[in-house]
């Protein structure tokens, strides 16, 4: 398996950050397997979906509507608030993916993106680890 680290500023505001470029450069010449894309963090999520058509303000909105960020709806309550709604975001956008690869290309649908969620504006920092598994 050959796997690599990417740092990611996601910033002070909840926000998305398209990857897709970047794990697409990871896998290319690398021929057919999987691809892996983990962050090891329990505030953020990684998803697959459209961008540039609205829907990284639409995917925000919702989290915001399901699981508004204020003080004293939250158990876990440290940090900005909000912050017990950053450590829930994980067990709904999942931090991980799997994405099957041929001929050193991602098999992603026309309109899919491959999408890191953040709502942890505590953290601007992310790790992300992608890997490939060859087949």
């Amino acid at each position: 398996m050959e796997s690599t680290e990417l740092s990611i500023q996601t910033g002070s505001d909840v926000t998305t950050v398209d990857i897709t470029s970047d794990v697409a450069a990871f896998c290319e010449g690398k021929g057919d397997g999987l691809v892996s894309i983990f962050l090891p963090h329990a505030t953020a999520g990684v998803a697959l979906f459209e961008t540039g058509a609205g829907s990284e303000a639409d995917v925000l909105a919702s989290i915001e509507e399901l699981w508004p960020a204020q003080r004293g709806k939250w158990r876990h309550e440290h940090g900005s608030p909000g912050h017990g709604r950053d450590h829930v975001l994980p067990a709904f956008i999942s931090p991980s993916l799997t994405i099957p690869v041929l001929g050193g290309s991602m098999q992603l649908g026309t309109w899919q993106s491959v999408v890191i969620v953040d709502t942890n504006i505590d953290n601007p920092s992310r790790k992300v680890r992608v890997s490939f598994l060859a087949g």
